[in-house]
């Protein structure tokens, strides 16, 4: 009988379905609905020691629609980090915590270019018994001013050097969120894991504009009148998380055997969390999804996660766990396999055909014939 439990870190997970780090975990209401509903870990909405200065604006979501209308396959978010102080912060920690002592809650932050502003707010999460961190080097859109986010995230020289400052006062493990705005995701990715990242999360949000009014000419979400590009997520950008997923794996495993992956990326079924962990995901996370089809939605995945297994005979999570990988190439080498496996063909035919009279079979008569024929 297959089962979902699984470990990450030392985590102990009832199943690799880890709520994404946005709205879906934005309070301790909410999260305590993810946990009640079965969520295998939750990864709360991106903190800061200062958040007088997140102030969000209403719209700030886009929708793009399948072409019939009937379906969300695209979605655009303008919306910051959390704008509730972190006192409040501290007191949910806890009370979840205490609420549910065996549940995996991992607190999302991120700070500004300081060593005492990262190593206060890990050391003050961590007081409130958070079981880990995910560091957030990937928002694509707000606080830039500040070197927040994706603003961080795209110098590996510095995503270094902040993990190294978090490393020295973390007393649990450390994901780096990776923003996938950047040509080569892995360079960032090693950069954080040779400072010591227990593991890596990806991908952020793709930053994007989701389209123009062609009534009004103004690009959406339209906010008075204006807008700014945001962080596009949904099932569309999924292609794209699957290859960001891939790379960064591949990475893992040559050079950091042993660290751990946190697949982000248009997860909305149980499938969807099939091809990520086979493509080196030891957890999946689902934020827009959660937006789309509510928190008991994970049970739906769950029970098509296991039918995947069922099908396929795997008792774990881990006897599918990059199995892959094995057969990415270069598009050099898929030409020398097509090249051999037609060369292999031909000798193959040649070495049926009749070289002598004695040869000939009444039984594959017609076959030598055809053989023999140009």
């Amino acid at each position: 009988m297959p089962t979902l439990n699984t470990v990450v870190d030392g985590l102990k997970m009832p199943n690799p379905f880890v709520i994404g780090s946005g709205p879906p975990g934005t309070n301790l209401n909410v999260i305590n609905k993810a946990f009640t509903e079965g969520w295998g870990a939750v990864i709360a909405k991106t903190v800061s020691l200062d958040a007088s200065k997140v102030v969000n604006v209403t719209p700030r979501y886009g929708k793009l629609h399948s072409n019939d209308g009937k379906e969300i396959i695209g979605w655009e978010n303008i919306e910051l980090i959390s704008d509730r102080p972190f006192k409040i912060w501290e007191d949910e920690f806890k009370k979840c915590k205490d609420q549910f002592p065996d549940r995996i809650l991992i607190a999302s932050i991120m700070e500004e270019y300081r060593k005492d502003a990262w190593v206060e707010i890990v050391e003050r999460c961590q007081a409130c018994g958070v079981d880990g961190f995910e560091l957030n080097f990937s928002c694509p859109h707000g606080l830039p001013e500040r070197k927040m986010g994706a603003a961080m995230g795209e110098n590996p020289g510095i995503v270094g050097e902040v993990v190294g400052w978090v490393m020295g006062a973390a007393k649990k493990p450390v994901w780096a969120k990776m923003t996938p705005n950047i040509t080569h995701i892995e360079d960032p990715s090693r950069a954080a894991l040779k400072s010591g990242a227990t593991g890596i999360s990806a991908i952020n949000t793709i930053r994007s504009v989701i389209g123009v009014n062609l009534e009004t000419l103004r690009p959406e979400p339209s906010v008075e009148g204006y807008t700014t590009p945001g962080g596009y997520s949904c099932r569309a950008v999924k292609p794209i998380a699957l290859r960001m997923v891939m790379e960064v794996a591949q990475l893992i495993r040559k050079e950091f055997p042993g660290r751990s992956l946190s697949a982000i990326g248009g997860v909305e079924t149980g499938n969807d969390a099939a091809e990520f962990i086979l493509l080196g995901g030891d957890t999946v996370q689902v934020c827009t999804g959660v937006m789309k089809f509510g928190y008991e939605h994970v049970k739906l995945m769950c029970d098509q996660l296991l039918a995947f297994m069922e099908k396929h005979k795997f008792e774990t999570l881990a006897d599918f766990k990059g199995k892959s990988l094995d057969y990415f190439t270069t598009h050099a080498d898929l030409v020398k396999k097509q090249a051999d496996r037609k060369a292999a063909q031909k000798a193959a035919t040649a070495a049926k055909m009749v070289k002598s009279d004695g040869e000939w079979s009444g039984s594959d008569f017609v076959k030598q014939s055809d053989a023999l024929a140009r």
